[in-house]
């Protein structure tokens, strides 16, 4: 056991906690130069502990100064190699905020960086598990790991209003960098925060309330379904079930979850007529069916209920409801 190793990893488990309760805390109005501080010391910490593992003590110091360690970009390049990859592209731009946030920062680059902040928080989790075998949904509950945002779009007309010119195109400028990049990159890199917005006549369940006007100067088009699926339903049925041995490996469950286990899953609980859960697309003669991360969290919800019985239960309802016409289970 390496006890330097050990120190690094605790202390990295502490700043992205620091990370997440600072961005979340409503009183803390420094949460974007704050969240980039304590998340990029996370991932150095981390990242040397791995790089300790991995090459030896030497690999996090100046081979021309052993007094002192290499920077979180370096530790950046030499883990994460290929300059295409979207985790890697992800980071460096939350270093690049960081080494600014010594500057003036507006409250706006919030609605900038919060796509990125969100991946970085998944993406530090997830290597903090393949790395150090460490579950930090054990240390802090999955609910809390969804960063608060008061979400608005910027406006390039009020930001010129309301900064001097300096500042006000230095924001400008990185939010038209980085839309671009958000859109061909994926969600390592960056999650987009979206609005969706259905018409109901059910007054109690609404957000908020809205009202036609034929004599309105805007126009806007009433749609029947999410025009870009790829953002939600991003699973394959063959990358569920690789998703949900990852997480059944997490839990200590012994089974191996293959596609005739989904398929009694989306047969049983009717998942492909769920919207939620499933989205068909029908461009082809034959249906394709893309799944939400929701179907596979809550394919691991069931299986954990009862992890030995649950797949020769749903064989049983299964045949039972065939040999009992409109017989249905729930």
């Amino acid at each position: 056991m390496n006890i330097l190793v050990d120190k690094l990893t605790d202390k990295s488990k502490e700043a992205f906690i620091m990370a997440i309760e600072v961005y979340n805390k409503p009183s803390i109005k420094y949460r974007v130069e704050g969240f980039s501080f304590f998340i990029c010391n996370a991932w150095e910490l981390m990242l040397k502990a791995h790089m300790i593992n991995t090459f030896g003590n030497e690999s996090v110091y100046y081979k021309d100064n052993p007094n002192r360690t290499i920077t979180l970009e370096l530790c950046v390049k030499k883990i994460f190699t290929n300059d295409k990859d979207p985790l890697r592209r992800n980071l460096e731009k939350i270093i690049e905020l960081r080494n600014m946030s010594t500057h003036f920062i507006t409250e706006e680059y919030e609605m900038v960086y919060i796509p990125l902040f969100q991946a970085t928080v998944f993406n530090f989790i997830e290597k903090m598990q393949a790395f150090h075998n460490i579950d930090m949904t054990e240390i802090i509950p999955q609910n809390f790991l969804t960063l608060t945002v008061s979400y608005n779009t910027i406006d390039n007309d009020e930001i010129r209003a309301k900064y001097p010119p300096e500042i006000a195109e230095r924001l400008i400028g990185t939010n038209e960098e980085l839309t671009p990049i958000i859109d061909e990159n994926n969600s390592h890199f960056a999650i987009r925060v979206n609005h969706h917005y259905y018409i109901t006549k059910k007054k109690d369940e609404a957000s908020a309330i809205v009202r036609i006007d034929n004599s309105a100067d805007k126009e806007i088009k009433i749609v029947k379904q999410m025009q870009n699926p790829n953002d939600t339903y991003k699973f394959t049925a063959k990358k569920c079930c690789s998703e949900i041995n990852k997480k059944l490996e997490k839990a200590n469950i012994t089974m191996k979850f293959n596609m005739y286990h989904f398929n009694l899953f989306c047969k049983h609980y009717e998942i492909k007529g769920n919207d939620k859960l499933c989205f068909v697309s029908r461009m082809f003669s034959q249906p394709q069916y893309s799944y939400s991360l929701q179907t596979i969290d809550f394919i691991v919800d069931e299986i954990k209920k009862d992890p030995e019985h649950i797949i020769q239960n749903l064989k049983e309802r299964l045949q039972k409801n065939k040999s009992t016409p409109g017989a249905k289970e729930f």
